[in-house]
């Protein structure tokens, strides 16, 4: 009996080791926007293909809307290792001390996603993932939003028309500077709190992506929206280094294989969102919409241009003549 009793505590002991074993590796990804976005869509596009390709020994959970963090927690908390994986905006990073990710605040510093993508897709943020090391953080890509543009509740057709407005912004120096650059008040808030301070007046206006303005229904309370495609917002998708490395190889490589897909799905459709999200702002009839002429568009880059010149030295004069010779733009020359 007392064999009998050992042997079937053997047996449970096994038994529980081996559905251990098998266990899923859970991976918390958190983000602050809507799961409609682009980001939000490609989280649940790499979800999906991260348990196809590991055949489901990874699990990754996705929490949208600052479900598990607001976006002023999420980074401490990707360090303490609370959460395994973030898609912060770049503007996220100067915080934290890599200020060279600040470059992609500067004002019209990309033209178009053709140009981005030699920066993002090449050496140059390949470099710049990689000081993220330091911070016990390893960055695996980078995932497009699109070009914000410039709401309020007055017309915006120069730059002229944002003096003295309050306007909503990430926390980065770069973009307080960009917003003096035109007579505009900077505020530093979180995104989860931009719907209430536009609707309550707190600010004034805001800078987004179209689909970002659409899906957190910021058209609602901002009665003009001006296509200016000013400065780009995008995301690095970033994960705790150690829990990364800790990864059996087998499964860390099948991660990466759908990271690379869910890139390739991400920045496809960054650009269609917004395209449905400019229709959906303009059906609703809540916003008037502007589309600047050359000479208005040109003096936006122009009142914009000395940000360049004045914080050159806070990214990296080194960093920003690379960017430069990849893109051709000249702030010298507006």
């Amino acid at each position: 009996m007392k064999i009998r009793t050992v042997f079937a505590g053997l047996v449970a002991a096994t038994f529980s080791v081996m559905a251990m074993a098998q266990a899923p590796i859970v991976i918390k990804f958190s983000h602050v926007v809507a799961a409609d976005t682009p980001k939000g869509k490609a989280s649940e596009f790499f979800s999906k293909r991260a348990a196809e390709l590991t055949k489901g020994k990874a699990k990754v959970e996705v929490y949208a809307n600052s479900a598990l963090y607001k976006d002023k927690e999420e980074m401490e908390a990707l360090q303490l290792g609370a959460v395994q994986m973030l898609a912060p905006s770049l503007a996220k990073f100067g915080p934290l001390g890599v200020k060279e990710f600040e470059a992609f605040d500067f004002p019209y510093i990309f033209d178009d996603t053709a140009e981005l993508h030699r920066i993002t897709q090449g050496p140059i943020g390949a470099a710049m993932l990689a000081k993220l090391e330091p911070k016990g953080i390893k960055g695996l890509a980078f995932w497009d939003n699109g070009f914000k543009s410039f709401s309020a509740n007055t017309p915006i057709k120069t730059p002229a028309d944002l003096k003295g407005k309050k306007l909503r912004i990430q926390s980065s120096k770069v973009l307080e500077e960009e917003i003096r650059s035109v007579g505009g008040l900077p505020q530093v808030m979180a995104f989860s709190e931009v719907y209430q301070a536009l609707q309550t007046g707190v600010v004034d206006g805001t800078e987004n992506p179209i689909s970002n303005l659409y899906t957190q229904k910021m058209h609602e309370v901002q009665k003009h929206l001006t296509l200016t495609n000013h400065g780009y917002l995008g995301y690095a998708v970033i994960v705790n280094k150690k829990f990364w490395e800790g990864l059996p190889a087998d499964v860390r490589g099948q991660l990466e294989t759908a990271m690379k897909e869910a890139t390739v799905y991400a920045n496809k459709i960054a650009q269609e969102e917004n395209d449905q999200a400019l229709e959906g702002v303009k059906k609703s009839g809540k916003t008037t919409v502007y589309t600047p002429t050359k000479e208005e568009k040109l003096a936006f880059k122009k009142a914009m241009a000395p940000v360049h010149i004045k914080m050159a030295d806070r990214v990296g004069k080194d960093l920003l003549q690379s960017i430069y010779k990849e893109t051709g733009f000249d702030p010298n020359k507006l």
